[in-house]
């Protein structure tokens, strides 16, 4: 079996992501699509292992086997954890919807870190584009802002939101180059101090709900075993 079958005949969860799940697509953006697949059990039983990850098939697709899935969930991974929320779901089979359904069991104050973390990583890039290019790629700028934004309130309220909603205006605004790079990283500095502060009061658990997770797992892989013609 070709990693790109694995995609077109067993994902249990397809979304799009990027700009449009943003609510921040304009003309010309693309359209990014993840996913999930649940590899046949029976792949596990042989030497060579399926994929953890698939590219493709198509262009801008990208899919992991649930097992990796989870376990980047877990660790609170940004990206894995958007995918979970977007608005614009594609596709779900029943173990997908349960896996939607497992939304708030992924989540934990360990959000803090993993987001805090990419967006220093984020923000070191953007800064040495500003010393080599004497200014920032705006698009990046403007999804970091929108990261920032959804980090803290996620910590406020222990809800995951990736929508842009009323703050899309003044974030395409970044993205053209019209806000100043100083007030740009004022923003920054700002989001970053109130996801702090918003850490020391926040609804999230202190750890992700590994038994819920773990369990849908085995049932999913146990089913998957007992089905003919599986592989």
């Amino acid at each position: 079996m070709q990693p790109e079958d694995l995609v077109r005949d067993h994902t249990i969860y397809a979304c799009v992501m990027g700009s449009r799940a943003f609510g921040l697509a304009t003309e010309g953006s693309d359209t990014d699509r993840r996913g999930v697949f649940l590899a046949p059990t029976p792949l596990f039983w042989r030497f060579e292992k399926p994929p953890t990850h698939v590219e493709g098939p198509g262009e801008e697709r990208f899919s992991w086997e649930l097992e990796r899935f989870c376990e980047l969930a877990l660790r609170g991974n940004p990206n894995i954890l958007e995918c979970l929320h977007s608005p614009l779901v594609e596709y779900a089979d029943d173990t997908g919807h349960e896996l939607l359904a497992l939304r708030g069991a992924f989540l934990s104050r360990r959000v803090h870190g993993t987001f805090t973390r990419y967006a220093l990583a984020q923000r070191r890039k953007l800064h040495d584009d500003v010393r080599t290019h004497g200014a920032p790629r705006w698009k990046h700028a403007m999804h970091l802002l929108r990261l920032l934004t959804s980090a803290r309130d996620l910590l406020r309220t222990g809800e995951l939101t990736i929508e842009a909603g009323d703050a899309r205006e003044a974030l395409l605004a970044v993205k053209r180059g019209e806000v100043p790079w100083p007030v740009v990283e004022s923003r920054f500095a700002r989001l970053a101090e109130e996801t702090d502060e918003a850490l020391e009061r926040t609804p999230l658990p202190a750890e992700p709900d590994h038994a819920r997770v773990a369990d849908l797992l085995f049932r999913a892989r146990r089913t998957s075993a007992a089905r003919p013609g599986e592989v």
